[in-house]
Protein backbone atom coordinates (compact mmCIF):
# COMPACT_ATOMS: atom_id res chain seq x y z
CA UNK A 1 0.00 0.00 0.00
CA UNK A 2 2.95 2.86 -0.79
CA UNK A 3 0.28 5.36 -2.04
CA UNK A 4 -1.80 5.02 0.69
CA UNK A 5 1.86 5.99 3.30
CA UNK A 6 2.77 8.84 0.60
CA UNK A 7 -0.39 10.27 1.07
CA UNK A 8 -0.38 9.39 4.96
CA UNK A 9 2.94 11.08 4.70
CA UNK A 10 1.64 14.48 3.29
CA UNK A 11 -0.44 14.97 5.92
CA UNK A 12 1.86 14.70 8.36
CA UNK A 13 4.30 17.61 6.54
CA UNK A 14 1.32 19.34 6.23
CA UNK A 15 1.10 19.77 10.39
CA UNK A 16 4.32 19.81 10.74
CA UNK A 17 7.28 21.58 10.40
CA UNK A 18 9.47 19.10 9.28
CA UNK A 19 9.48 15.55 9.49
CA UNK A 20 12.54 13.11 9.92
CA UNK A 21 12.38 10.01 8.17
CA UNK A 22 12.54 8.16 12.28
CA UNK A 23 9.16 9.96 12.80
CA UNK A 24 7.65 8.78 9.58
CA UNK A 25 8.83 5.02 10.67
CA UNK A 26 6.89 5.30 14.18
CA UNK A 27 4.18 6.60 12.76
CA UNK A 28 3.43 4.36 9.65
CA UNK A 29 5.08 1.31 11.13
CA UNK A 30 8.11 1.29 8.82
CA UNK A 31 11.68 1.11 8.36
CA UNK A 32 13.61 4.43 8.11
CA UNK A 33 14.54 2.95 4.75
CA UNK A 34 11.56 2.84 3.32
CA UNK A 35 10.56 6.20 4.93
CA UNK A 36 13.08 7.87 3.78
CA UNK A 37 12.89 6.19 0.45
CA UNK A 38 8.98 7.02 0.35
CA UNK A 39 9.80 10.84 0.91
CA UNK A 40 12.35 10.85 -1.87
CA UNK A 41 9.99 9.36 -3.92
CA UNK A 42 7.55 12.50 -2.88
CA UNK A 43 10.28 15.08 -4.49
CA UNK A 44 10.57 12.86 -7.40
CA UNK A 45 7.09 13.09 -8.26
CA UNK A 46 7.25 16.95 -8.54
CA UNK A 47 5.43 17.52 -5.32
CA UNK A 48 7.21 20.30 -3.54
CA UNK A 49 9.05 18.24 -0.83
CA UNK A 50 12.89 18.96 0.00
CA UNK A 51 15.27 17.37 2.52
CA UNK A 52 17.32 19.94 4.74
CA UNK A 53 20.55 17.76 5.92
CA UNK A 54 22.14 18.45 9.42
CA UNK A 55 21.46 19.18 12.75
CA UNK A 56 17.22 19.90 12.59
CA UNK A 57 17.47 18.42 9.14
CA UNK A 58 14.73 16.51 8.13
CA UNK A 59 11.84 16.76 4.98
CA UNK A 60 9.83 19.59 4.19
CA UNK A 61 7.48 21.41 2.21
CA UNK A 62 8.80 24.23 0.21
CA UNK A 63 7.86 27.68 1.36
CA UNK A 64 4.86 26.23 3.53
CA UNK A 65 3.59 24.83 0.48
CA UNK A 66 0.29 23.30 0.75
CA UNK A 67 -1.45 19.93 -1.41
CA UNK A 68 -4.86 19.97 -1.82
CA UNK A 69 -5.94 16.73 -0.58
CA UNK A 70 -9.27 17.30 -1.05
CA UNK A 71 -8.92 16.58 -4.72
CA UNK A 72 -8.19 12.99 -4.15
CA UNK A 73 -10.30 10.34 -5.87
CA UNK A 74 -12.90 8.11 -4.39
CA UNK A 75 -10.19 5.24 -4.17
CA UNK A 76 -7.39 7.73 -2.76
CA UNK A 77 -9.44 8.93 -0.12
CA UNK A 78 -10.98 5.52 1.14
CA UNK A 79 -7.08 3.48 1.10
CA UNK A 80 -5.85 7.15 2.73
CA UNK A 81 -9.04 6.32 5.81
CA UNK A 82 -7.83 2.59 5.56
CA UNK A 83 -4.09 3.22 6.50
CA UNK A 84 -4.93 6.17 9.25
CA UNK A 85 -8.44 6.35 9.83
CA UNK A 86 -9.22 6.86 13.95
CA UNK A 87 -9.63 2.47 14.27
CA UNK A 88 -6.09 1.99 13.32
CA UNK A 89 -2.92 2.80 15.06
CA UNK A 90 -2.67 6.84 14.61
CA UNK A 91 -1.62 9.46 16.47
CA UNK A 92 -4.47 12.02 17.66
CA UNK A 93 -2.75 14.35 15.35
CA UNK A 94 -3.92 12.12 12.53
CA UNK A 95 -7.07 11.27 13.14
CA UNK A 96 -7.55 15.40 13.89
CA UNK A 97 -6.46 15.99 10.36
CA UNK A 98 -8.58 13.32 8.94
CA UNK A 99 -11.49 14.82 10.29
CA UNK A 100 -10.82 18.16 8.73
CA UNK A 101 -9.66 16.34 5.57
CA UNK A 102 -13.04 14.42 5.45
CA UNK A 103 -14.97 17.94 5.37
CA UNK A 104 -13.36 18.89 2.58
CA UNK A 105 -14.32 15.37 0.63
CA UNK A 106 -16.90 15.29 -2.12
CA UNK A 107 -20.15 14.46 0.01
CA UNK A 108 -20.25 11.33 -2.96
CA UNK A 109 -18.41 9.45 -1.19
CA UNK A 110 -17.78 10.69 2.50
CA UNK A 111 -19.14 7.56 3.63
CA UNK A 112 -17.01 5.19 2.36
CA UNK A 113 -13.92 7.18 3.46
CA UNK A 114 -15.80 7.06 7.20
CA UNK A 115 -16.35 3.51 6.57
CA UNK A 116 -12.59 2.51 5.56
CA UNK A 117 -11.51 4.45 8.60
CA UNK A 118 -13.57 2.32 10.99
CA UNK A 119 -12.83 -1.07 9.32
CA UNK A 120 -9.44 -1.69 10.87
CA UNK A 121 -8.33 -2.37 14.19
CA UNK A 122 -4.87 -2.97 15.10
CA UNK A 123 -4.22 -4.56 18.37
CA UNK A 124 -0.71 -3.09 19.62
CA UNK A 125 -0.98 -5.13 23.03
CA UNK A 126 -0.71 -8.03 20.83
CA UNK A 127 1.46 -7.10 18.22
CA UNK A 128 4.24 -6.57 19.98
CA UNK A 129 7.67 -6.32 18.59
CA UNK A 130 8.65 -6.33 14.25
CA UNK A 131 9.89 -9.83 14.80
CA UNK A 132 6.29 -10.98 14.04
CA UNK A 133 4.92 -11.31 10.54
CA UNK A 134 2.51 -8.69 9.71
CA UNK A 135 2.12 -9.91 6.20
CA UNK A 136 -1.40 -10.20 6.08
CA UNK A 137 -2.64 -13.53 4.81
CA UNK A 138 -5.03 -13.92 0.93
CA UNK A 139 -8.26 -12.49 0.99
CA UNK A 140 -7.45 -9.33 3.80
CA UNK A 141 -7.76 -6.91 1.25
CA UNK A 142 -11.14 -8.23 -0.09
CA UNK A 143 -12.78 -8.74 3.06
CA UNK A 144 -11.51 -5.30 4.35
CA UNK A 145 -13.11 -3.93 0.99
CA UNK A 146 -16.52 -5.59 1.50
CA UNK A 147 -16.40 -4.13 5.05
CA UNK A 148 -15.94 -0.61 3.84
CA UNK A 149 -18.93 -1.38 0.86
CA UNK A 150 -21.12 -3.10 3.49
CA UNK A 151 -22.09 -6.30 1.53
CA UNK A 152 -22.35 -9.74 2.67
CA UNK A 153 -19.90 -12.14 1.67
CA UNK A 154 -20.34 -16.15 1.24
CA UNK A 155 -17.22 -17.30 3.19
CA UNK A 156 -15.27 -20.99 2.39
CA UNK A 157 -13.97 -21.63 5.90
CA UNK A 158 -12.01 -24.28 7.57
CA UNK A 159 -12.92 -24.79 11.32
CA UNK A 160 -10.63 -25.90 13.96
CA UNK A 161 -11.47 -29.44 13.43
CA UNK A 162 -10.46 -29.20 9.65
CA UNK A 163 -13.79 -29.51 7.93
CA UNK A 164 -14.56 -26.89 5.48
CA UNK A 165 -17.87 -25.05 5.32
CA UNK A 166 -19.56 -22.28 3.53
CA UNK A 167 -21.50 -19.24 5.33
CA UNK A 168 -23.02 -16.33 4.44
CA UNK A 169 -21.53 -13.83 6.77
CA UNK A 170 -22.25 -9.34 7.22
CA UNK A 171 -18.32 -8.30 7.36
CA UNK A 172 -18.40 -5.79 10.10
CA UNK A 173 -14.30 -5.13 10.68
CA UNK A 174 -10.90 -6.54 10.50
CA UNK A 175 -8.57 -7.08 13.46
CA UNK A 176 -4.59 -7.54 12.95
CA UNK A 177 -2.77 -8.88 16.00
CA UNK A 178 0.31 -9.01 13.52
CA UNK A 179 0.84 -12.61 14.21
CA UNK A 180 -2.66 -12.96 13.23
CA UNK A 181 -6.19 -11.40 11.68
CA UNK A 182 -9.25 -11.72 11.96
CA UNK A 183 -12.76 -11.23 10.45
CA UNK A 184 -15.72 -10.25 13.27
CA UNK A 185 -18.57 -10.35 11.50
CA UNK A 186 -22.20 -10.76 11.88
CA UNK A 187 -24.45 -13.83 11.22
CA UNK A 188 -27.36 -16.28 11.74
CA UNK A 189 -26.39 -17.24 15.00
CA UNK A 190 -25.39 -13.82 16.09
CA UNK A 191 -21.80 -11.81 16.03
CA UNK A 192 -18.75 -14.32 15.24
CA UNK A 193 -14.90 -14.23 14.66
CA UNK A 194 -13.14 -16.15 12.06
CA UNK A 195 -9.93 -16.38 11.23
CA UNK A 196 -8.62 -14.69 7.71
CA UNK A 197 -5.76 -17.60 7.45
CA UNK A 198 -8.52 -20.13 7.41
CA UNK A 199 -10.42 -18.59 5.00
CA UNK A 200 -10.40 -20.64 1.98
CA UNK A 201 -12.29 -18.73 -0.84
CA UNK A 202 -14.35 -15.40 -0.45
CA UNK A 203 -17.48 -14.34 -2.61
CA UNK A 204 -18.90 -11.20 -2.74
CA UNK A 205 -22.59 -10.60 -3.09
CA UNK A 206 -25.21 -7.64 -4.05
CA UNK A 207 -26.45 -7.75 -1.14
CA UNK A 208 -26.13 -5.02 1.59
CA UNK A 209 -24.74 -6.15 5.21
CA UNK A 210 -26.71 -5.68 8.42
CA UNK A 211 -24.41 -3.33 10.53
CA UNK A 212 -25.91 -2.84 13.74
CA UNK A 213 -25.98 1.14 14.36
CA UNK A 214 -24.15 0.99 18.02
CA UNK A 215 -21.15 -1.38 16.69
CA UNK A 216 -18.00 -0.31 17.94
CA UNK A 217 -14.96 -2.33 16.22
CA UNK A 218 -12.37 -1.67 19.03
CA UNK A 219 -14.94 -2.25 21.68
CA UNK A 220 -16.08 -5.72 19.80
CA UNK A 221 -12.79 -6.45 19.86
CA UNK A 222 -11.76 -5.93 23.84
CA UNK A 223 -14.41 -7.74 24.57
CA UNK A 224 -13.76 -10.84 22.25
CA UNK A 225 -10.15 -10.68 23.60
CA UNK A 226 -11.27 -11.04 27.09
CA UNK A 227 -13.93 -13.29 26.89
CA UNK A 228 -10.97 -15.44 25.51
CA UNK A 229 -8.72 -15.14 28.22
CA UNK A 230 -11.73 -15.99 30.75
CA UNK A 231 -12.02 -19.33 29.04
CA UNK A 232 -8.23 -20.42 29.37
CA UNK A 233 -8.21 -23.37 31.65
CA UNK A 234 -4.77 -23.63 32.43
CA UNK A 235 -2.93 -21.15 34.94
CA UNK A 236 0.86 -21.34 34.85
CA UNK A 237 2.87 -19.88 37.33
CA UNK A 238 6.70 -18.37 37.35
CA UNK A 239 9.05 -15.51 36.39
CA UNK A 240 10.57 -13.79 33.52
CA UNK A 241 14.02 -11.96 33.18
CA UNK A 242 12.72 -8.72 32.32
CA UNK A 243 14.36 -8.27 28.61
CA UNK A 244 11.84 -11.34 27.65
CA UNK A 245 9.13 -9.74 29.16
CA UNK A 246 8.48 -7.86 25.43
CA UNK A 247 9.20 -11.13 23.89
CA UNK A 248 5.98 -12.86 26.32
CA UNK A 249 3.50 -9.94 25.46
CA UNK A 250 4.26 -10.80 21.78
CA UNK A 251 4.19 -14.39 22.19
CA UNK A 252 0.74 -14.42 24.45
CA UNK A 253 -0.96 -10.60 24.21
CA UNK A 254 -4.00 -10.71 26.85
CA UNK A 255 -3.03 -14.43 28.29
CA UNK A 256 -0.09 -12.63 29.97
CA UNK A 257 -0.54 -10.95 33.24
CA UNK A 258 2.32 -9.27 35.38
CA UNK A 259 2.83 -9.17 38.83
CA UNK A 260 5.61 -7.89 41.33
CA UNK A 261 9.16 -6.99 40.62
CA UNK A 262 11.49 -9.20 43.05
CA UNK A 263 14.68 -8.25 44.36
CA UNK A 264 16.61 -9.77 41.70
CA UNK A 265 14.99 -7.87 38.72
CA UNK A 266 13.04 -10.98 37.46
CA UNK A 267 8.96 -10.30 37.28
CA UNK A 268 6.42 -12.45 38.51
CA UNK A 269 4.25 -13.60 35.60
CA UNK A 270 0.99 -15.68 35.06
CA UNK A 271 0.00 -17.23 32.02
CA UNK A 272 -3.11 -18.92 30.66
CA UNK A 273 -4.05 -21.43 28.30
CA UNK A 274 -6.30 -24.43 26.78
CA UNK A 275 -3.93 -27.01 27.97
CA UNK A 276 -0.69 -28.28 29.67
CA UNK A 277 1.07 -29.39 26.54
CA UNK A 278 -0.01 -26.41 24.62
CA UNK A 279 1.22 -24.12 26.62
CA UNK A 280 4.62 -25.93 26.88
CA UNK A 281 5.26 -26.01 22.95
CA UNK A 282 4.56 -22.04 23.49
CA UNK A 283 7.08 -21.48 26.07
CA UNK A 284 9.63 -23.58 25.09
CA UNK A 285 11.12 -20.94 23.00
CA UNK A 286 11.66 -18.68 25.93
CA UNK A 287 13.25 -20.65 28.47
CA UNK A 288 15.90 -18.39 28.52
CA UNK A 289 13.73 -15.48 29.96
CA UNK A 290 11.29 -18.04 31.58
CA UNK A 291 11.22 -20.02 35.00
CA UNK A 292 8.08 -22.23 35.53
CA UNK A 293 7.26 -22.81 38.78
CA UNK A 294 3.59 -24.08 38.15
CA UNK A 295 1.84 -26.22 37.54
CA UNK A 296 4.23 -29.61 37.24
CA UNK A 297 2.46 -30.68 34.57
CA UNK A 298 4.01 -27.82 32.43
CA UNK A 299 7.31 -28.16 33.78
CA UNK A 300 7.31 -31.76 32.77
CA UNK A 301 6.47 -31.25 29.16
CA UNK A 302 8.73 -28.83 29.30
CA UNK A 303 11.42 -31.19 29.74
CA UNK A 304 9.97 -33.90 27.42
CA UNK A 305 10.27 -31.03 25.02
CA UNK A 306 14.08 -30.32 25.43
CA UNK A 307 14.89 -33.68 26.01
CA UNK A 308 13.86 -34.22 22.53
CA UNK A 309 15.21 -31.24 20.87
CA UNK A 310 18.35 -32.44 22.15
CA UNK A 311 18.05 -36.16 21.24
CA UNK A 312 17.18 -34.30 17.68
CA UNK A 313 19.65 -31.43 16.90
CA UNK A 314 22.55 -31.95 19.72
CA UNK A 315 25.66 -32.72 19.21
Amino acid sequence: MRSDRLVAILLMLQRRERVTAAEVAAELEISERTARRDLDALGMAGLPVYSVQGRGGGWRLLGGARIDLSGLTAQEAQALFVVAGPAAAATPEVRAALRKLVRALPESFRDHAEAAASSLVVDSWRRGSERVDTRPPRFVEVLQNAVIQRVQVALGYIDAAGRETERLVHPLGIVSTGASWYLIAGTDAGQRTFRIDRVSAVTVTDDAAIRPADFDLADSWRRIAEDAAHRAVVEVCGTCAPEGIDFLRTALGDNLSLGEIGADGRVDVTIHGPSEYGLAGHLAGLVEWLDISSPPGVREHLARIGAALVQRYGA
